[in-house]
Parts: structure tokens; sequence; C-alpha cells
């Protein structure tokens, strides 16, 4: 069940506000049509569950991706010439960003792992458990999972989510795990 509180995380903590008309609330019906919605982006063969099969198919389509923007010719082969733009590329990507101010100063990129933004979450190495343990999530047991953190950031139960209540959500998961909050740029 851990694995789908922290898929539903996206829906409470999206970044501008829940709503696209510029409020920064969510109501809970909101919340359980996002969930819908992340759902069915995650259930990518679309056979109404989340799971290994999901999680192979969406490995495959990034490495087919990533592999079809290495190979800038088509011709089904990366060639040096190929590798060696892609490295130069990204190397003056990161100078525009160190140029740029956006770089983070003194701060060490630690590996990302289980519980980290970017990390190994419910598609990446820990399996998602359903409620009956059957290492697959379906619908309903995702929203469940979504709608469970959603009442537990409405603090004051009035049905809506603010941008304080989220806020105060984070700091306490923060203070849970045992660390601090990001400093703003």
């Amino acid at each position: 069940m851990i694995g789908a509180a922290l898929v539903a995380t996206p829906a409470l903590a999206a970044p501008g506000g829940a709503k696209g008309d510029g409020d920064r609330s969510l109501t809970r019906a909101e919340a359980q049509t996002r969930a819908a919605e992340r759902f069915a982006k995650m259930d990518v063969n679309k056979d109404g569950k989340i799971d290994a099969a999901d999680r192979a198919a969406k490995r495959a389509e990034m490495q087919a991706k990533r592999f079809a923007s290495l190979d800038t010719n088509g011709d089904g082969s990366i060639s040096r010439a190929e590798w060696d733009n892609q490295n130069a590329d990204r190397a003056a990507k990161r100078a525009t960003r160190v140029a740029a101010g956006e770089a983070r100063e003194g701060k060490r990129h630690a590996m990302r792992g289980p519980g980290k933004r970017g990390g190994q979450y419910a598609m990446g190495g820990r399996m998602m458990r359903g409620a009956d343990g059957n290492q697959a999530m379906s619908l309903a047991e995702f929203q469940t999972a979504a709608l469970a953190r959603f009442d537990a950031a409405d603090a004051n139960k009035d049905g809506v989510v603010t941008a304080e209540e989220r806020q105060a959500q984070r700091a306490a998961w923060r203070a849970q795990r045992g660390t601090t909050a990001p400093k703003a740029q």
C-alpha cells in the first residue's frame, strides 16, 4: 500500500497549484479525477492494472525514445560521431545553465533512490502492491490511496486542500523522513 501512497503524491503536490485555472486549491473530486488520469498514463498496456508488465513496457518505450534521440540519421545504429555530438550538446546545455546561475552552488548531486524526486517510486525498483498484496494495483486501489493522501492533507476537513495545507503536509512528510525543506533560490 505504501507504493500507492507514493504514487498519489503528485495529485497534491502539483507545481503551480492543483487546478489549471489559477486557483491553488484542490477539491476531493478533482483529486479523484487526477488520480484516474495518472493511473491511465501509468497503465501502459491498458489492462486495467499497474504491474511489472507496465514497468517493462514503459522502460522499453523510454529506451526506444532515447535511442531515437541518439540515432540522429535514423540508420538504426549509433555512430561515434552521433555519440560525441550528444555529449557535446549535453555539455553545452550544462554550461548554459551554469552561466545562467541555475547550478546548485555547493551541493553535491547525490544518487537518487527510493523516496527521492526522480528516484524509484511505484514504477521504479519498488514493487507496488495492491490492497490484496497481489503485486498489481487496480484503479480503485490507486484512487483509494490518492484520496487517503488528500484526506490527510485536508487539515480542516472542508473537502478542499489549499496551498497552505499542501505546504503543511509536505513539512510533515519531511519531518517524518528527517529531512529539511529545500532552500528557495
